[in-house]
This record gives C-alpha cells, sequence and structure tokens, in this order.
C-alpha cells in the first residue's frame, strides 16, 4: 500500500487501518483467529491499528495487545478513551483524573509501553478543553503516547483545542476520526476543511455506513433470517430514512457495476479519495472479509464516477441526520435551547 503521512506527526500510515471493534465479546469472540487475522492485515500491507477501552470491556485491547507481540515496532497503534469503564461516575470522560488512570490500563491491556495515537472518544462537555489537553501533553513528554487526537469532534471544538493549545503552549490535536461515508458526507462541509486547515490527520470510520455499503442488504434480501433478522432492526425498510438509503445503495450499485468493481470495493475507494482524509478504518470480523477488503485497496475511481456519486449523495450531505452520531447537548436538552418560563405565585 501506498503510505501516506498521518497529519503533521510524521508518522506513515496505510490508507485503509485495521479497526479491531469486532474482536471481543461484541462479535467475534474467538480470541486466536482475530489474532490470525490481524496479523494477516499487517502481511497485506496494513500497518495501523485502532481499537478503544470501551470495546468489549478492554477485551478488543488485550486481542491486539497478543496478536502483535513480537511486532509491535512495526505498528501503528491507536485506542481512544472517554466511555464508561466501571460503576464509578468519575470513570469515564476526558478529564485529567480519569485520563492518567485510563491510558495506564490500555498500556496494560495492550501490552506495551507506549500508544502511538491517544484519543477522546468523544466531546466531553463537562471538561474544559485545556484540562484535557493539558493532561495529554504531559503524556507525551512523559512518553506514555506519542500524539493524540480526537473522535467525532464538530468542526467549532477542533478549532478551540488548536487555538487554546496554541495560547497555552501544549501539545496540538494530531488527528481526527469522524464518521465517513458514501451515506453520510456531512464531514466535506466543515471538519474536513477545518483539519485541512490546521494539517490535522484524519481517520475515517464506518466507511461502509454500518454494513448499508457491503451489498448484502439490498431490496428483495429476506430480513427474517439469521444475521440478517438481527441487522433488521438497523435496516428496516419501513422506517423513511431506511428507504431512502436503499434506494440510494441500489443506486451506487449500478455505478459500482459499470465501473467493473463491487459495491464495497467502490465504497472504500471513495472514502480515502478525499484529500484531506489520511486513512479509513476497516473492521472486519473474518478471513473472508479481510480478504475482500484487501482485494481493493489499490482502486483508484475516476472522475467520472465520483460525478455520478455526487449526483445520488450530494456533497456535504447526508442520508440520514441520526448518522451524524453525535448531538451536541445544546441540542439535545431542552432546558439549554429554551428561556426558562417564569412562574406566577398565586394569590
Amino acid at each position: 500500500m501506498q503510505m501516506r503521512v498521518l497529519g503533521g506527526t510524521g508518522i506513515k500510515v496505510s490508507p485503509y487501518c485495521f479497526g479491531a471493534m469486532n474482536f471481543g465479546t461484541w462479535a467475534n469472540t474467538d480470541g486466536e483467529e482475530a489474532g490470525r487475522i490481524i496479523n494477516a492485515a499487517l502481511d497485506g500491507g496494513i500497518n495501523f491499528i485502532d481499537t478503544a477501552d470501551i470495546y468489549s470491556s478492554g477485551e478488543s485491547e488485550r486481542i491486539v495487545g497478543r496478536a502483535i507481540k513480537g511486532r509491535r515496532e512495526d505498528v501503528v497503534l491507536a485506542t481512544k478513551f472517554h466511555n464508561q469503564m466501571g460503576d464509578d461516575v468519575n470513570r469515564r470522560g476526558n478529564s485529567r483524573r480519569w485520563i492518567v488512570r485510563a491510558v495506564e490500563d490500555s498500556l496494560r491491556r495492550l501490552d506495551t509501553d507506549h500508544i502511538d495515537i491517544y484519543q477522546a472518544h468523544r466531546p466531553d462537555p463537562d471538561t474544559d478543553i485545556e484540562e484535557t489537553l493539558s493532561a495529554l501533553t504531559d503524556l507525551v513528554r512523559a512518553g506514555k503516547i506519542r500524539a493524540f487526537g480526537s473522535s467525532t469532534f464538530p468542526a467549532e471544538l477542533i478549532v478551540e483545542a488548536q487555538w487554546t493549545s496554541e495560547r497555552r503552549g501544549l501539545e496540538r490535536l494530531r488527528t481526527e476520526q469522524p464518521p465517513y461515508s458514501i451515506l453520510n458526507r456531512t464531514i466535506e462541509a466543515a471538519v474536513l476543511p477545518t483539519t485541512q486547515r490546521y494539517g490535522v490527520g484524519v481517520l475515517v470510520w464506518s466507511p461502509l455506513a454500518m454494513g448499508w455499503l457491503s451489498g448484502k442488504y439490498r431490496n428483495g434480501v429476506d430480513m427474517s433470517t439469521g444475521r440478517a433478522k438481527m441487522a433488521a432492526q438497523v435496516f428496516d425498510p419501513a422506517l423513511p430514512e431506511n428507504a431512502r438509503k436503499m434506494a440510494a445503495v441500489e443506486e451506487l450499485a449500478k455505478i459500482a457495476a459499470d465501473a467493473g468493481v463491487s459495491l464495497t470495493h467502490l465504497s472504500m475507494a471513495f472514502s480515502i479519495a478525499h484529500p484531506g482524509v489520511t486513512s479509513a478504518i476497516i473492521g472486519p470480523r473474518t478471513r473472508e472479509q479481510l480478504d475482500d477488503l484487501l482485494a481493493g485497496a489499490d482502486l483508484v475511481l475516476d472522475e467520472e464516477t465520483l460525478d455520478r456519486i455526487d449526483e445520488v449523495v450530494a456533497p456535504g450531505t447526508a442520508i440520514s441526520a441520526g448518522d451524524t452520531f453525535y448531538t451536541p447537548r445544546e441540542i439535545s436538552e431542552k432546558s439549554l435551547r429554551r428561556r426558562p418560563v417564569a412562574t406566577r405565585s398565586a394569590a
């Protein structure tokens, strides 16, 4: 694979990043098989692995750590913190108190002495961004992490973080990990221009749109049996937004057929075609899925094909608003968008 520089870090990574979310109790529970799949990905040219503490309550990190033992120096290793990891209310978030504990837990599970890219899994409105950046800067200076980044941060928070680092003499966010696919192109409007402006590397997740672009779920597919039955809740065509997605998938399948490629390969090639995207996270559960993804790794889409995709889903838009995966509490909480109503006491 043709390596790309991750932001301004100088670290060179593959255009596909191996995502380990599907290893552990959440999906593939066979740790030995998972290890073989990870090593097959490394043998296939991928040098970038992404996981998180929350994935299967830490089991994903343990699986990755075992799999890369003896190959650690050849791997750019990324993990994430933020989500609840236990009953204590303070075992979560982006506070210094939690970060310094969470990184030690991840280092132990990964069986390594350093993490290459340590990421805040989501924004934390309860924590001042300077608090987070200061704690992460200390981890860089202590050698526990090499660089740090964010995941699913809106453009305005990326800018705030950059300004805070400059004014306080702190290390900068070097990466951002947003959702991005043909069906969800919202980051093209603000996030990608912002990351490009500040030289932030971008590794996108869900390039196959949670399975919509895998080619498995199409019009006429029986959703009443097997894995399709479990997926029916997500792919239920009776929901208006799902009906729109299904129609878009059918159009994209025609474009893929005309280009002589599979829908999966078309979708993955699209996800790394934007000049602001460094790497796209793949999450195969099986060796067969990995082999299929690797087979399309060198595909480059021509202008005509990209123009046809634009006609199906316009740049900067999404089929479903819910696919952004982050809603600021200024929108979700009524009390923050409504003036308090004065109550009149009884006479």
